[in-house]
Parts: C-alpha cells; sequence; structure tokens
C-alpha cells in the first residue's frame, strides 16, 4: 500500500490490541477491551467488506436449543457441560441486549417451536419423553419450565400434529443489531478497517507482525476473533461449516409468527417482513459444506425449496427473492474455545452455530484473558 505519513501514524502506529474479525465476537471483545482500557488504541481488521463470516447472514435466532439439540448434545457431553453450555448462551444474549437495547435489536419474543416430520415420529417421542427432565434440568435457571406440547396451529403439513413449544425463544433483525453494535464499537474510539484479510502472524514475544494482503505491521496483542475462518490461522480445532440461507418475497396474509426448528435444528425458519426467512440443510452433505467458500448448493436450495413447498407453506403461493450463505466454526465439542494460543496471542472461537446466543459472552471473555 501507497501509506501516507498521515495514514500509518493514525491507522497503523502503537496499536495495543489488533482484533481479527468484526462480528459479534470481535467487536465485544473491542467493547470490552475498550472499557477495560480507555486509553487503548484498538483496530479491529475485516476481511470483508461487511462482516464476512456469520454475523450479518445469520437467521436471528435468540435460541439457546430445542429439545433434540440438547438431547444430542447430552450423547457428546455430560449434563454438566450441555447446562453450563445453555447458561452461557442465556448469559450471552442478555449481555447482547444490554449493550444494544432490545429496540436496537428489534427483539421480539414469539416464542420457538420444534416440528417433527412424520416418519419422525420415533424422535418425537423420544423428545417428549424426557422433556419432563430437560424442563427440570433448566428450571433452576430459567425459573419456570421452558418446554410443553403444542397444536399445531400454523397448518403445516408433513408433521407431527404436535409441536414442542419454548416460551423463552425470540427473535432479532440481524442487520440493525450489526449496525447499533458497529455504530457503538465506533463511537467509543475503536478503528475499524474493512476488506483486509490476515495471511500470517509471527508472535516476536515483544510484539505480533501482522502480514495482511495489503500491508504488514505490528500490534502489542493479538486477538483472534474470526471463528468459521479460524482454521486459515493455525486454529485447528475449528472447522468452517457453510449454512446456506433463502428468503421469500412478501406473501400476503402471512400469518406464521416465531422461529422454527426441522430435523434436529439442521432446518429452521422464521418470520420477518411477512416473509419467510428459510435455511440449513448442512447435513445433506456435510464434506462439500465443510468450506469458507460463500456460494449456494443445488442440492442443498432445491431441498430448502421443496420443504417450503410441501410442509411450511403447502396453501400459498411464492416466489424466492434472495439466497446467501455463512460460514459458522464447528468443531468434535460445542464448548467454545477461549484461550491464550501463544505469548501476545489469543482467541475466542468454535461458536457452533450459536454466535447470536453467545458471540457477546465470548467477547467479553477473550477481552478478560489480557491482564
Amino acid at each position: 500500500m501507497n501509506l501516507s505519513y498521515w495514514e500509518t501514524k493514525t491507522w497503523f502506529s502503537y496499536i495495543d490490541f489488533c482484533i481479527v474479525g468484526s462480528g459479534i465476537t470481535g467487536l465485544s471483545c473491542a467493547l470490552s477491551l475498550k472499557q477495560r482500557f480507555p486509553k487503548s488504541n484498538i483496530l479491529v481488521l475485516e476481511r470483508g467488506i461487511l462482516p464476512n463470516g456469520a454475523s450479518t447472514k445469520n437467521a436471528g435466532f435468540a435460541c439457546f436449543g430445542s429439545v433434540s439439540e440438547i438431547l444430542d448434545d447430552l450423547n457428546s457431553h455430560t449434563e454438566e457441560e450441555v447446562l453450563k453450555l445453555i447458561q452461557k448462551r442465556l448469559k450471552g444474549l442478555q449481555l447482547l441486549r444490554e449493550n444494544l437495547g432490545d429496540q436496537n435489536l428489534g427483539y421480539k419474543e414469539y416464542g420457538g417451536y420444534e416440528l417433527f416430520t412424520k416418519e419422525d415420529q420415533p424422535l418425537f417421542e423420544s423428545c417428549k419423553a424426557h422433556m419432563p427432565e430437560l424442563n427440570k434440568m433448566l428450571k433452576p435457571i430459567l425459573g419456570i419450565e421452558a418446554f410443553s406440547i403444542q397444536k399445531d396451529i400454523f397448518g403445516f403439513k408433513n408433521i407431527q400434529k404436535k409441536l414442542i413449544f419454548n416460551q423463552f425463544e425470540g427473535q432479532l433483525n440481524t442487520g440493525r443489531m450489526m449496525e447499533a453494535l458497529l455504530y457503538k464499537v465506533q463511537k467509543a474510539g475503536v478503528k475499524i478497517l474493512n476488506n483486509i484479510t490476515v495471511e500470517s502472524i509471527t508472535d516476536r514475544q515483544d510484539a505480533v507482525e501482522i502480514k495482511t494482503d495489503k500491508l504488514e505491521f505490528s500490534s502489542s496483542k493479538l486477538l483472534i476473533a474470526t471463528n468459521g475462518f479460524a482454521s486459515q490461522l493455525g486454529i485447528t480445532e475449528v472447522k468452517p461449516a457453510r449454512a446456506q440461507v433463502l428468503i421469500t418475497k412478501p406473501i400476503k396474509n402471512l400469518d406464521i409468527k416465531g422461529t422454527f426448528h426441522l430435523d434436529k435444528g439442521y432446518y429452521y425458519f422464521r418470520n420477518i417482513d411477512d416473509r419467510i426467512l428459510f435455511g440449513g440443510g448442512r447435513h445433506l452433505d456435510f464434506k462439500t459444506e465443510e468450506t469458507t467458500e460463500i456460494a449456494k448448493t443445488e442440492i442443498i436450495q432445491q431441498k430448502l425449496e421443496e420443504l417450503l413447498k410441501t410442509t411450511i407453506l403447502p396453501d400459498s403461493s411464492f416466489k424466492v427473492d434472495q439466497y446467501w450463505s455463512g460460514i459458522m466454526g464447528v468443531g468434535s465439542q460445542k464448548n467454545p474455545i477461549v484461550k491464550q494460543f501463544s505469548e501476545n496471542v489469543y482467541c475466542g472461537v468454535r461458536l457452533g452455530g450459536m454466535g447470536v446466543a453467545i458471540g457477546s459472552i465470548i467477547g467479553k471473555e477473550l477481552s478478560e484473558l489480557i491482564s
């Protein structure tokens, strides 16, 4: 880059904290660091024009897990681990709401519903049977029972006639959320540079050398909050997971309101602006979706449209307005990785598709690694 003296002095000199990734985690980390170290010089680097992982591309679910998801987690984690994970999600959502306010988030608590296909009768019966123990497990942190059985009042087809309802689940406007978070962080004095990709980092003990596709510079500390792209910076415990989404054009007299989960959460949909936003299907081709490429595939998009026609909107005509995809960070465990990577490098990654819920708290925890 052909930098002037002013540009070098203002943006790339005497950096106390450089954060890679301007999503929920990275910006929450920056905000927390600025609160703890008001005089610090903080620079956030973002590879995209907008946050290029999942923070501006997610479905806007303010959730902590459906019954089938929690039961699935209990197969690979202890009850104590699952409970701590759910507590972290709830605390993260609360922190997000406190930081930005429900009005700025467009937050609505319509509740969440879990649907089961007709072929999923055994799964529904299992979830129904385990629901009392899950309610008992969560009651100390929620105060009252979260899950109940309700009839399908939405006119869905090819599903079980009863749904599992979670009264604590909400939805938010992802665009407004990130707009408010970006504004708050920049107002606090944090610098954000977009369209710049970190290619490598070298910890020199006294500082971290950062090589990007535009220039090289150094920072006293480096904090990695790229989640789905973390493996590109040497964090091998995280694998990328692409999530594909579509949204319909406005539908007249749409009476679906809430957030909905199907097939252990691998499909999810919600109402927004008289439209249906529908995403998921990663399990149809796990290997192909283990990528950082922002793209769509026919096998998943065709399945999403098929489920819209046969199950979600069987009696309504609709047209798809937009398709997009986002990159999540997953691994063999659901527990996020918040740790010191080397002398001056730290990371807060592996949000497991729950970035909206835990991004704020992981960002705060990441900042607290700095003493």
